[in-house]
């Protein structure tokens, strides 16, 4: 058990981390970053993680059902849009405010998706999911509210200063994760899908029980990076940013990319796995553990990089009261999935 704990934890810190790289990088676009992450995140890391793990790899994908294929690769296509449409409120509004807005819509939406396609559960579960998804909900509106708030902080000092921002519009920053955030839940419905048939594949295969949440990643990383390819192609032309990756810090943004890819798609496997360690809970507490370490984990690192740093004490403190709701929803949504 603590085993585990400490695993979905380390998992939560990677995913809550992985974007983090991106503050660092020099002379490139947003086009050029997120263009070369999603290349490595979607396909490169992927694909030589599933061929190295995955024992009978050709044979378990080669036997999969078109239908399961169809279905995986549609709604996989739909949560591709929706982790790039994250990666654009990132730049908007902050890796912290970012962060929490979109993982808070997924847990909103994927609290739910479950009873619309397996039915309302017990009346204890479904009580305590709906109390959980209101705190949520609660936190996401709140941290809304935070940025708002430090969006006119920013404002009123930028005018007693006679200074610019480069910043886009808060506003717009918080709508592009909420559309986002209910893209993104696509990928919930491609594992819903895939994983049965993928789990026994992989049993039989001899590969161990968290192999599974490799091999269903497989088919929704790729199938999410072609939404992603196909519209950084036309970006990198509209905005003539290609001439960008020639740059003396080519090599050092190349590493802090590549960093930010293999956090991003490992944070999910060692979720899987830590969830095998914990057993029977391993879906409902490691859940929670996972997503509440990961939103910390990314307001923290926004705070420290100085994000909220022309923010009001006001501001902050709605901030810290959102985040708080996040994690006391999450674990009461986990809680109340344990007592099914």
């Amino acid at each position: 058990m603590t085993e585990g704990v400490l695993w979905a934890i380390f998992a939560g810190l990677m995913l809550g981390l992985y974007a983090l790289p991106e503050k660092f990088t020099k002379g490139f676009k947003y086009e050029n970053t997120w263009s070369l992450f999603f290349l490595l995140t979607m396909f490169v890391v992927p694909i030589i993680a599933s061929v190295v793990l995955i024992q009978g790899f050709g044979d378990i994908f080669g036997n999969m059902p078109t239908d399961i294929w169809i279905k995986m690769g549609l709604s996989s296509f739909l949560w591709g849009i929706g982790v790039m449409m994250w990666s654009k409120a990132i730049n908007h509004i902050g890796l912290s405010l970012g962060f929490s807005i979109f993982i808070g819509t997924i847990i909103l939406v994927g609290s739910l998706l479950p009873f619309i396609v397996d039915g309302l559960p017990p009346t204890n579960v479904l009580t305590y999911v709906l109390i959980g998804i209101l705190v949520v909900l609660l936190g996401v509106i709140l941290n809304g509210k935070a940025g708002l708030t430090r969006e006119k902080d920013e404002a009123k000092l930028n005018a007693e200063q006679n200074t610019t921002s480069e910043k886009g519009s808060m506003t717009t920053g918080i709508m592009i994760a909420v559309i986002g955030g209910l893209l993104a839940t696509g990928f919930s419905y491609a594992n819903a899908v895939g994983r049965p048939y993928l789990a026994e594949a992989v049993k039989q295969n001899g590969n161990a029980d968290w192999i599974t949440a490799v091999a269903v990643m497989f088919p929704i990383f790729i199938s999410g990076g072609i939404v992603m390819t196909a519209y950084f192609l036309w970006q990198l032309n509209a905005k003539k940013a290609w001439g960008d990756f020639k740059t003396s810090s080519l090599g050092k943004n190349f590493i802090l990319i590549l960093i930010m890819a293999v956090f991003h798609y490992a944070a999910s496997a060692l979720f899987a796995f830590a969830a095998s360690k914990l057993g029977a809970s391993g879906n409902t507490v490691g859940y929670a553990i996972f997503n509440t370490a990961s939103v910390a984990t990314a307001i923290v690192s926004g705070i420290i990089t100085a994000e909220w740093v022309r923010a009001s004490p006001k501001a902050r403190n709605i901030l810290y009261t959102g985040l708080t709701c996040m994690i006391i929803g999450i674990v009461i949504i986990a809680y109340g999935n344990g007592q099914a």
